[in-house]
């Protein structure tokens, strides 16, 4: 599996160990990937990704997992998360045109 979060597309980033001497030897900053479920209120179910920890938190600050999707423009999501984003819009406007009729 890839270490790249699901939604916002963050992988390793490359860089140098420097030693004392300034010897420079290649590394890699990992991202911290978790695996976690986020209940979608407008798809009535659980959806289950791979995110970094900064954007779990930016998920819960926003109010879930609906509504970070929403607010966040597609430029900035990966190709999973727009679809998952297109589910949900398309879930919502289900959910509003019987209410309206």
């Amino acid at each position: 599996m890839a270490k790249k979060c699901a939604l916002t597309g963050v992988g390793p980033q490359y860089g140098n160990n420097v030693s004392h001497s300034n010897c420079k030897t290649r590394r890699r900053f990992v991202p911290n990937i978790q695996t976690v479920s986020f209940v979608s209120e407008a798809l009535k179910r659980s959806v289950k990704l791979r995110l970094t920890a900064a954007t779990i938190r930016t998920v819960d600050h926003n109010g879930g997992l609906d509504a970070y999707l929403v607010s966040t423009s597609n430029t900035k999501l990966t190709d999973e998360a727009r679809k998952l984003k297109r589910a949900i819009k398309k879930a919502q406007a289900a959910a509003t045109a019987p209410a309206a009729a």
